[in-house]
């Protein structure tokens, strides 16, 4: 034909991959190109993508290592003789986890080698809007022309770079998961999904974790729903400064950190010192080294996301995106998989279906895991006005809790529905142990359109979390204690 490839995709995390590999299934010639730029502190990894190397995998197993200091804990009460104090050590766990992403790098090239996608490990950007020129880590060019290009290049996290200091002293996500010793006592500010996951397992492991917040945690998410994963938090040992923003880092001659912040509740300035700062306010589309103006990809000029239709198609024809990098989708991994693989098949596969992207579950793997799907309770209000949806909740101790008498005033769940006869589910909020599990089976219902009575019919799994949504029958409205007691 008349270019190298049929598509030619730039990045190699998980809409890249999942499409790269879709589009090779029907027989078409891909190429594959990802390259990591090393963090500023120096950072790097192989190919898979943030989810992979510095993501939810990495997150969710030292989330797991933190609820088994948990459960050693509870352990005592149940029978078990455990010799205190417990020790852990990060070194053994990081090495552990590290090995494991690094089977999945490798996994991922056998995959791309078995499909027959070309993976070339270099740096993509557009000399024209068929060709990209690849440059290698010791300069090597590499030109490549495809019919269709998908850029899936994702994102990284941002550094306060108006904050003295920020950049020359404190670490991102990037550098937490690939640290060979514990960071030791750390502030993570802005309270974003990401410094809340990371402050919990940090907690869990025995670290002086804190969290500095200006405004609301988890923005986006139901707010009731947030506040209580952040005062479970605060109960298991995190440290909380709320209404708080920081100025300025500076490195003392302990090599230790000393953090200046404003208190806006007090108007005073205070001080402190920790071991390692971790920044986690958010995640810019890594575009910079690509070129899109000179092919005139349009972007958002405020995000630097780049702008899609219900087909991932940029400005340009033939051009796509997915992922993390585009305009008004969700961050999330298994988003990025999905319009990835709609995306070939509708290219190579005679289909017509695009992505769906309302009603995407999904969970924060804080101490207390939180789970929703659909609207939150203040989007709903928003959307359909107060007097026209009804939520129903319930306030829950899961079994496990109770010979280990754990506190459960946060364990909590909410179901936002509409008023009308029907009673269709808009959202399904869980707070408990497990929530990723509990929420991805009652997604299915909602994305299918489920209604409160169909839910009522549901028979519950006893005993579990889980089936107290099958119990759900105390009304906000109402104004009833909706502490669920008994059996």
């Amino acid at each position: 034909g008349k270019y190298e490839y049929d598509l030619l995709v730039i990045g190699g995390g998980s809409g890249g991959l999942a499409c790269a590999k879709e589009a090779a299934q029907f027989g078409r010639k891909v190429a594959v190109l990802d390259y990591v730029e090393p963090s500023q502190r120096g950072t790097k990894w192989g190919l898979g993508g943030t989810c992979v190397n510095v993501g939810c995998i990495p997150k969710k197993l030292m989330h797991q290592a933190a609820l088994l200091g948990s459960a050693l804990k509870d352990a005592q009460h149940y029978g078990w003789n455990i010799a205190q104090p417990v020790h852990h050590t990060w070194s053994v766990m990081a090495q552990a986890v590290q090995n494991y992403v690094k089977s999945l790098n490798w996994g991922h090239r056998v995959q791309l080698q078995d499909k027959k996608v070309k993976y070339f490990n270099m740096k993509g950007s557009f000399s024209d809007p068929h060709t990209i020129r690849g440059l290698t880590k010791a300069g090597k060019e590499t030109i490549v022309t495809a019919e269709n290009i998908v850029i899936a290049t994702g994102g990284r996290p941002k550094y306060p770079t108006h904050i003295t200091g920020a950049l020359e002293y404190g670490i991102t996500s990037d550098d937490l998961f690939w640290l060979k010793e514990s960071p030791g006592k750390t502030l993570t500010p802005f309270g974003f999904n990401v410094s809340l996951e990371c402050a919990g397992f940090l907690t869990g492991i025995g670290l002086d974790t804190t969290v500095m917040m200006r405004s609301i945690p988890l923005r986006g998410f139901d707010q009731q729903m947030a506040t209580l994963v952040t005062d479970y938090m605060e109960s298991y040992g995190t440290k909380f400064l709320k209404r708080c923003f920081p100025t300025k880092v500076e490195k003392l001659e302990s090599n230790r950190l000393q953090v200046t912040w404003k208190n806006t509740d007090l108007g005073t300035e205070e001080t402190e010192s920790f071991d390692t700062v971790m920044w986690a306010v958010g995640r810019a589309p890594d575009t910079k080294t690509l070129n899109l103006e000179t092919v005139g990809v349009k972007t958002n000029s405020e995000t630097g996301k780049i702008i899609v239709d219900a087909s991932e198609a940029t400005s340009v024809p033939h051009i796509y995106a997915v992922g993390d990098i585009t305009e008004g989708r969700p961050e999330l991994t298994p988003t990025a998989i999905a319009a990835g693989k709609l995306l070939a098949q509708r290219l190579f596969g005679q289909s017509s279906e695009l992505m769906d992207y309302d009603n995407v579950p999904t969970t924060v793997f804080t101490p207390l895991e939180y789970g929703c799907v659909g609207l939150s309770e203040d989007a709903a209000v928003q959307c359909y006005g107060s007097d026209n949806i009804e939520v129903y909740h319930a306030y829950y101790k899961p079994l496990e809790f109770t010979v280990a008498e754990r506190d459960a005033t946060q364990c909590y769940m909410k179901m936002v529905c509409l008023r009308e006869r029907e009673q269709r589910i808009l959202g399904l909020h869980f707070i408990g142990p497990n929530a990723g599990e509990v929420i991805q089976g009652f997604a299915l219902g909602i994305k299918c359109g489920a209604t409160y009575p169909q839910l009522m019919k549901t028979i519950g799994i006893h005993p579990t979390c889980a089936e107290e949504i099958t119990k759900l029958h105390i009304t906000k409205r109402s104004g009833l204690d909706a502490t669920v007691t008994g059996c």
